[in-house]
Parts: structure tokens; sequence; C-alpha cells
């Protein structure tokens, strides 16, 4: 497999072995559903081998009847892939849990002890798919699922097929772009008091600066992260001096901020705030701090779980979750910018997140990520042990 890549991520330039959608369908209706979806698809592609495979998964997901998804804490992803996914199969249910990344792989994780396996497939963060589902051998590799061309091009994929495993065959990062995880209050706050990190320390925001919690996996962590590779570990000593307000649940900080309980927010991004934004109330992304912020792929990771006991249906989920349509549902709802070259973007950046394919190379995009599996061990790891040292 040819590599595109830095020394941290894979990125594959060549297509992997492509899964095909089918419905298990009951009805004519549903069976209009599916063939107009699959006649869709099979006009894109000269190669029809694929056909079969697809119809064949398709037929046996409908059988398994169902299948389990964890997600990230989001009610509006949750109804967004709802309603697309049973837009176009229509025969096969879902269950999807939403919540933060390292609550689901925990469950998972202990379930597995009992012998109890309920989930398909997790999408979320990289930290705890890697110290989690990674390192305890739950993981299926991807590639082969993956049936429908036009997921299978890397033509279609801003720097080809990118895998956040040294392996490159687990996890597939579908999204990629920078992200400004700092928000803040408009009634509490002046964008221009906040120019660089160095500004968090101003005795002004002692007591007023929220974080989501560095010491497990999450956007939180991946911040404070960031902050101890460019700043060191002698900024984040004075940075807990400020009495920082820890907290795990993402709504309850977005809240705190909308309420003005708070006046920075660390670590959470559109989609916390989404619900705020939408009534009005004064939140607003942090212009970018002096020193720069990180690339990311965020929630917009994708993994399949080998002991899966809908694995046909796992399958016709991922196909459409990276699809054209299943990357647009996925990205409106989270405002976080899909990998998809055909897939409108430009519109995240009034919400902190601006698509790595609208300003940065591939390579540039390798140089400023921390989701990687050589970042996680080398610098997230240990960043979060310090985070653990300082705050518990």
């Amino acid at each position: 497999m040819a590599n595109h890549s830095s020394r941290r991520i894979v990125a594959s330039a060549t297509g992997f072995p492509l899964l095909k959608l089918t419905n298990g369908l009951k009805s004519a209706l549903c069976l209009s559903i599916v063939i107009g979806f699959t006649s869709a698809v099979f006009a894109q592609s000269p190669d029809h081998a694929w056909r079969l495979e697809w119809e064949n998964t398709i037929k046996a997901a409908q059988k398994e009847g169902k299948v389990v998804v964890s997600i990230p804490a989001s009610a509006e992803l949750r109804q967004a892939l709802e309603k697309g996914f049973k837009r176009q199969f229509p025969g096969i249910s879902q269950e999807l849990f939403p919540a933060q990344g390292g609550s689901n792989i925990n469950r998972i994780l202990e379930e597995d002890k009992g012998g109890v396996h309920y989930f398909d497939v997790h999408i979320g963060g990289t930290s705890s798919i890697i110290t989690g589902l990674l390192e305890a051998g739950q993981l299926e590799p991807l590639a082969p699922l993956i049936i429908l061309p036009e997921v299978k091009k890397p033509r279609n994929w801003w720097g080809g097929h990118i895998w956040a495993d040294k392996s490159g065959k687990y996890i597939y990062m579908f999204l990629a772009y920078l992200t400004e995880t700092l928000w803040y209050n408009t009634n509490e706050l002046r964008p221009e008091e906040v120019k660089s990190y160095d500004d968090l320390l101003k005795p002004k925001l002692k007591g007023k600066i929220e974080i989501l919690d560095p010491r497990t996996p999450g956007s939180g962590q991946s911040t404070w992260s960031f902050l101890w590779k460019i700043k060191g570990e002698e900024y984040l000593k004075k940075l807990v001096r400020q009495d920082l307000i820890l907290g795990r649940n993402q709504r309850q900080l977005a809240e705190s901020l909308a309420n003005g309980k708070a006046a920075l927010s660390i670590g959470l991004s559109y989609y916390s705030f989404s619900p705020f934004l939408k009534a009005g109330l004064p939140v607003k992304p942090l212009p970018a701090p002096e020193e720069g912020i990180y690339a990311s792929s965020g929630s917009g990771n994708v993994v399949a779980l080998n002991k899966a006991p809908h694995p046909n249906a796992a399958k016709v989920f991922i196909n459409w979750l990276l699809s054209r349509e299943g990357q647009e549902d996925f990205s409106r709802a989270m405002g976080q910018p899909t990998r998809r070259l055909e897939v409108d973007t430009a519109w995240t950046k009034q919400f902190g997140t601006i698509a790595a394919k609208d300003v940065l190379t591939p390579k540039r995009f390798f140089e400023l990520e921390n989701q990687s599996e050589e970042m996680i061990r080398t610098v997230r790891i240990p960043a979060a042990a310090l985070a653990r040292k300082l705050l518990d």
C-alpha cells in the first residue's frame, strides 16, 4: 500500500477493498429506496464486481435486523444519523448511544469481560480508541469492510486514505480540521483580552476558566496536551492555580459558559454549544491565539469491533457513514469538516473549525495533528499524567 503519510499518520494512496450497502427489504417501498440508492452508486463505477457483495451484505444485514453504534455526545448528531441512515436503509434499525467516547469504550471493555458483546461500531476521538479498544485487541481491520466505490477511491478524500493507528488498519480518520477549542462569553470577556495563551493567566480570569477534564480522553485532554507541548509544564502549573472549573459533562460546561458562570471555556467545540447558539446566547469561539492551534480529526474516527453481533449491518452503516451523504450529515450535525472533497465545508469556519482541505496541505496537517497513535503515546499520555498529578 502506497503511503502519502508523515511519520505519524498512515495515509494510503491506493484503494482498499470496498463494501456495499444493502437493506433487508420487507416491502416494495424499502426495496425501491435501496435500489434507488445502489443504482446511483453503481453508475459511478465501471467495476460492477462489488454489486453482488453489496447486495448480499444488505440481505444479511436485514436478517440481523439492526446495528448498534457508539457515537459522540450530541443529540443533533444522533438525530442526523438516525434520519439519514433510515432514509436509505429503512429495513435496518439503529441503536445509537451518544456519550463521551471514554464512557462508551469503558462499557464495551467491561461487557467484554463478561462475555457480552452489544456494540458493532464506535465513532469518536482517537485517544480513548487507542488506549482502550486498540490496546485491548477489540478492533477489526476496517479496509476489508469497505465496499462502495465512492468510499474506496482515494481521489474522493483530501489526503487519500488516512489512518490514525501505526499499522494503518483499524482507525479511519474521516474528518480533518484546525480546531478552535477556546470559547468565550461575550458578556464576560472581549476577544482582544486573550491574544496569547499567556493571557489565560491574568488575574481577571481566576475562577472564570472552565475546562473539559484533561485527565480523561477527549478534547479537553487534547487541548491540554497541545499546551503541554508548546508551553511546558510550568505554564500548566500556573494555569491550574487559576482555580479551573473542571467538568466531564460537555452540555453542563457549555451551559455554564452560556449563562456567564464561566468567562472562557477550554476543550469544547461547536457541537457542544450548538443548542445555545441557536437560542441566541452569548457564546463565540475565540480567535486563534498567536501561538496557533492544532489540527485534529476530532470525533471523526470510525472503528469496527471484532466481536460485533451484527457484522453485516456494521458494514452497511460504515459504508453509508463514509459516503458523500453520510459525511454531509455528520459534518452538518457536528460542525466538524469532513475530508470528502465534494462536500462543502467552508461554512464551518464561522463555528471555530476550519477545514484542513481548505487551508492546509496534507504534509502540514501531519505536522500539526495530535490525534495519531504516535502523538497519543508521546504527547497526550505524558500530558494526561501531569494533569492527574496536578488535579487529583
